[in-house]
């Protein structure tokens, strides 16, 4: 990893490929409940950051790996550290849907 690769956006469409291979992967949507209704990447649960510490409702098992989303990759950012302090140990953040070329559910 290179000095300047943090500054480097996460490839979400690489993310979501990667999601897919990964057996008994979740993927989260952080965005807000209004968000989510407008439109979201099919098979994703829809837990908002604002409410991020009760996604042990949706995921009870903190080794399944996890692909979190949001609109831009922040809130998705703040979300993987706070799943990460909750105890989730394979978590990450794949960015925001407003790059992502996929299908999107209503």
């Amino acid at each position: 990893m290179g000095l300047f690769d943090i500054f480097k956006q996460k490839d979400i469409n690489q993310g979501i490929e990667e999601y897919s291979i990964v057996s008994g992967a979740v993927l989260l949507d952080v965005r807000t409940p209004q968000e989510y209704k407008e439109g979201h990447i099919p098979g994703s649960k829809n837990v908002p950051l604002q409410t991020i510490n009760k996604a042990e409702l949706v995921v009870k098992d903190k080794e399944i790996p996890l692909y979190v989303y949001c609109y831009s990759g922040s809130r998705s950012s703040q979300a993987v550290s706070m799943l990460k302090r909750m105890g989730y140990e394979n978590v990450t953040n794949i960015g925001g849907i407003s790059a992502y070329t996929g299908k999107v559910e209503r």
